[in-house]
């Protein structure tokens, strides 16, 4: 049994789009964005109230990257993974833990736009400090892409990264990177990806949040 726990427009999202791309049956169960999340029964599965989680035949996972490990480990034949001793393990762990880089910055700034839902709790200087900052990830992104994806073929590197960057694209531009474009272009296509977009309610009503102008 394959159980995934998931909120749309989150780190989730990630998971749920590498099972697609794996091709198993699994069931998910999906959540909004508020406190159900920090209340039972989700609450005794995972106490920190946050998504994902994974249940796999009695294993509970509650980390996005973990989970992808475990499920390139677990479904090898998928072809997503890069096993110990491959030229491309280092390379591919170390996108796959990447991907949590960019959305550090992306959660920041999700905060300062939709979960703080008044004016007077936002911060200007925050908001253009951390778009500065994921604006900088994105940047390592492009500097790396030297062809259709991270590393040699599709893998779960460009899951997790994408993923980040589908959050990313709510608040930075990819007009001044055009390697990340093209690469994220490519991603979009893909069907595992259609079936992880959210289906009902989302998490961003705007397609782009400008940071707020400081005033003196």
């Amino acid at each position: 049994m394959i159980r995934l726990h998931h909120c749309p427009q989150t780190r989730s999202m990630r998971s749920l789009w590498l099972l697609h791309e794996v091709g198993v049956d699994f069931d998910v169960v999906v959540y909004p964005f508020d406190k159900t999340l920090r209340e039972e029964p989700y609450r005794s599965l995972n106490p920190t109230g946050r998504v994902p989680t994974l249940e796999i035949d009695g294993i509970v996972l509650t980390e996005s990257g973990a989970i992808a490990e475990f499920l390139c480990e677990r479904f090898p034949a998928a072809g997503l993974g890069r096993e110990p001793g491959h030229d491309e393990r280092a390379a591919w762990l170390n996108w796959i833990h990447f991907a949590e880089t960019i959305s550090q910055h992306c959660a920041a700034l999700t905060q300062q736009h939709v979960a703080l839902r008044e004016d007077h709790m936002r911060s200007p200087i925050i908001m253009q400090l951390e778009a500065r900052r994921l604006a900088k990830t994105l940047a390592t992104v492009e500097a790396a892409l030297s062809g259709d994806y991270l590393l040699s073929s599709f893998s779960a590197a460009d899951v997790g990264v994408g993923q980040a960057v589908y959050m990313a694209t709510h608040f930075v531009r990819l007009d001044s990177l055009p390697r990340v474009a093209a690469w994220y272009a490519r991603l979009q296509a893909r069907p595992a990806f259609q079936k992880a977009l959210p289906a009902g309610p989302v998490l961003y009503a705007r397609d782009f949040y400008e940071p707020w102008e400081v005033t003196p």
